[in-house]
């Protein structure tokens, strides 16, 4: 039985939520694996709709267990307010189990966050001021906070004051803010100790035993390729890696262990937040895709900024992440074009690019060529097979699935968990 890793194949927001939560019925264990709470996935389960932002997907799937892995950076406010709305809702929530190694944001993390854009200025970065870059940063210098350091009351004070002793210079003497007191860092955090032990597990352990068991188990990330740290359109991108071989490290599992990895692609694209942006629409129609198809962010309600399908970033991330299927979103939402232009190369400085330009600094300046092909008029949202799709729209899934090098294996056609056309079985 498949392991199987899924990623946002552009900018974030693709329904990698509602993909994960399709995929986990026949899931055994659905693990998060990197991010943190700025990133909303967005699910509607008969007739009602659920916003996670840090619980995995597959918290809705009554044979799913989930789990939050170790590159996963957890607000335990956040993680302690969903699992008791979705209680309140009726869904009964025995897990997730949580990393011990995963790292906690505080409110230091916080408050840096969002003083640092303000100070940014016009050269932000567009953070959802949620504290994750900053919880990240404190990690990669050795100064974070751990699940399980808040079970170790003197390890914790300890490391919030070697923290604090830094963090407070800089707000003071900076941001000209107050100073925060270790105390109250504290006390926040231990008050989840007692409730969250529980939860609390060696992921890594637990996630490779049930591999041996020969168990089914999705890894899902938060926002997508183009916003991973490395391989993403820097320096706005998040601070963690959410490509698939984000995967390894952020759950704790060899690569030999991975054997699909799925790409989660929009039909159009859409990106929230600073950074350069080709096939970006100023106009009606992309204003047009932003009210038909909802566009506003989950976490924030920020508008997200809306354009054409771009065929060369999507068969980059396909190149990066090994796809070896794409499941392809909000088709339903092109119904009603004439003509809808696809993006199959980038014209800089009078040169046309086939692929991603090396530098920032040539895609910051890239024009989008365009390929306009049929639309459709027709409703498709209750369509059930690739047959029942009218004939231009087929058209259209076959030339992205040619211009991607990866064939679409799965295509959503509506917000509803039953608005979906499986081509290929992708488990």
């Amino acid at each position: 039985m498949p392991s199987v890793v899924v990623v946002g194949a552009q900018w974030g927001d693709e329904g990698k939520g509602k993909a994960t939560d399709q995929l986990g019925d026949r899931v055994d264990l659905c693990v998060r694996y990197s991010g943190g709470n700025n990133a909303g996935h967005t699910l509607v389960v008969g007739g009602e709709k659920f916003v996670l932002h840090l619980l995995p997907s597959g918290i809705l799937n009554p044979n799913t267990t989930t789990v939050i892995g170790n590159g996963v950076v957890v607000d335990l406010d956040v993680l302690a307010e969903e699992m008791a709305v979705l209680t309140s809702r009726g869904v009964n929530v025995p897990h997730p189990y949580v990393s011990s190694n995963a790292h906690v944001i505080t409110e230091y993390h916080k408050v840096l966050d969002k003083v640092t854009e303000r100070f940014l200025g016009k050269k932000k970065i567009g953070t959802t001021g949620r504290g994750v870059g900053p919880a990240y940063s404190d990690k990669v210098n050795r100064m974070g906070i751990r699940i399980q350091d808040i079970f170790d009351e003197p390890i914790l004070r300890q490391k919030v004051e070697a923290s604090l002793d830094q963090k407070n210079q800089l707000l003071v003497k900076v941001y000209n803010r107050r100073e925060i007191e270790a105390d109250e860092i504290v006390e926040s955090l231990l008050k989840h100790a007692d409730k969250i032990r529980p939860y609390v597990i060696d992921s890594a352990r637990f996630i490779n035993d049930a591999l041996d068991e020969g168990k089914v188990v999705l890894f899902e990330g938060a926002q997508a390729h183009f916003l991973d740290v490395d391989h993403g359109t820097y320096p706005y991108v998040t601070s963690s890696n959410p490509i698939a071989a984000g995967a390894c490290t952020g759950a704790g599992v060899g690569p030999t262990r991975l054997d699909r990895t799925i790409g989660i692609a929009k039909a159009y694209t859409t990106r929230v937040g600073e950074g350069p942006f080709p096939t970006e629409l100023f106009d009606e129609d992309g204003e047009k895709l932003r009210q038909i198809g909802g566009e506003f962010g989950a976490t924030t309600g920020r508008p997200r900024r809306c354009g054409w399908f771009d065929a060369v970033l999507v068969e980059q991330a396909s190149k990066i992440n090994a796809f070896t299927d794409i499941f392809l979103t909000k088709l339903d939402i092109l119904s009603g074009w004439e003509k809808i232009p696809v993006c199959v190369a980038y014209e800089v400085d009078g040169v046309r690019h086939d692929h991603m330009p090396m530098t920032q600094t040539d895609f910051h300046h890239a024009q989008p060529v365009y390929e306009y092909l049929d639309g459709w008029s027709e409703d498709i949202s209750g369509c059930r097979t690739f047959e029942e799709l009218p004939a231009t729209c087929q058209a259209y899934v076959k030339r992205l699935e040619e211009l991607i090098g990866c064939r679409i294996s799965g295509i959503g056609v509506g917000p509803g968990r039953e608005q979906s056309i499986a081509i290929h079985d992708l488990i």
